[in-house]
């Protein structure tokens, strides 16, 4: 059968020359006779991939010498609470920015460790738009301020990050890693989850400034603290193993294939721009993100009869168009667009949300 056009935000699409080269090394890699699903992660066959996988990451994201990059497991919600438990420690604060689910989230998992403050929210209007912050807004004595870049759910992105100050900043990326440039020196700690944009779901990525590890409360667990998988080159345990070989895979595509995060950049502007504008003039559609915040990830949008929506997800399955359905929180329909969805399905998706508006206007 032919592949559909998968718009899941996650476990979402990936590469399908990606996919081609597991599929051809996945009983042999590179000659060693066996797959990396069942080789020791202990053998000098896997340590040159993980090894390479870092590299790679390091060398596309432009990740500074003194930044460690840790490939774990636990999803971005274990980052919830490690993140607070790493860095929650000289005055135990933490200003969160609420924008979504996630955000909300990490927020309340953080207050089991310490003086957690939500300074600002977009949740008065369905977290629709990003809120608008100064250095007033956050507590001068706060360990960190937390953002969730991109909010996968209500398709809202950080185009300008706040000013801060000297209060260190962190981000979940998850939605949005390797989308684009991002400047990591301006973080104290990024993370996430790979299975939106990297690779399949099982790995998570944190890449932190070596002067943020080393300070865990007393009550972190071994596994929770970042200097125990920062010392052992994220090999204390087991590690995602055919996860990392993957995400390995996508950053050969972005380096080789693409050409870099600033070509990849451009082909998602080209993909979001085609969909936006489409929205934008339509009859029957319309985009519930305001216009200065949207994501170039995922794009949320709505016809405003929920019998409609659903004839809408209905149909556009059938045609070949999967997962279109909006998160159960806010209906509608989504499309996640991410860097493997090629631009001919946001044309074909396009083309088929003409047609059903011509029939149902």
């Amino acid at each position: 059968m032919s592949r559909v056009y998968n718009f899941s935000a996650g476990p979402s699409v990936l590469p399908e020359s990606v996919l081609k080269k597991a599929a051809a090394e996945m009983l042999d890699y590179e000659g060693s006779g066996q797959s990396v699903m069942e080789m020791s992660h202990r053998s000098k066959v896997y340590d040159s991939i993980i090894k390479s996988a870092e590299s790679l990451l390091r060398e596309i994201m432009q990740i500074p010498d003194n930044y460690k990059v840790l490939f774990l497991q636990g999803g971005a919600s274990s980052q919830f609470a490690m993140v607070p438990m790493n860095l929650m420690t000289k005055n135990k604060k933490a200003d969160y920015i609420l924008t979504g689910q996630w955000a909300t989230k990490a927020f309340k998992e953080a207050a089991h460790y310490g003086d957690a403050v939500a300074v600002a929210s977009s949740k008065d209007k369905t977290f629709s738009y990003i809120p608008k912050v100064d250095k007033s807004t956050f507590r001068p004595d706060a360990d960190y301020v937390h953002i969730c870049m991109n909010n996968t759910i209500y398709g809202t992105v950080y185009h300008e990050l706040p000013d801060t100050g000297d209060i260190p900043l962190v981000a979940d990326i998850s939605s949005c890693i390797l989308s684009k440039p991002i400047d990591v020196s301006k973080f104290a700690l990024l993370y996430a989850g790979a299975q939106k944009n990297m690779a399949p779901a099982g790995l998570t990525v944190v890449i932190v400034r070596e002067d943020f590890i080393g300070n865990a409360m007393d009550i972190t667990p071994t596994m929770f603290n970042y200097q125990t998988h920062a010392d052992n080159g994220s090999m204390f345990n087991t590690p995602p193993c055919y996860t990392i070989y993957i995400a390995k895979l996508v950053l050969e595509w972005i380096k080789n294939e693409i050409g870099g995060l600033e070509k990849m950049q451009e082909i998602n502007e080209k993909k979001a721009a085609m969909l936006y504008d489409f929205l934008d003039n339509s009859k029957l559609f319309k985009g519930t993100v305001v216009p200065e915040d949207r994501s170039l990830m995922n794009v949320p949008f709505v016809t405003g009869d929920a019998d409609l929506d659903a004839k809408f997800v209905k149909e556009a399955t059938e045609a070949g168009f999967v997962n279109l359905k909006g998160h159960r929180t806010v209906g509608g329909m989504r499309a996640s667009i991410y860097n493997a969805m090629p631009v001919e399905g946001v044309e074909k998706l396009v083309a088929f949300m003409k047609d059903f508006e011509e029939k149902n206007s």
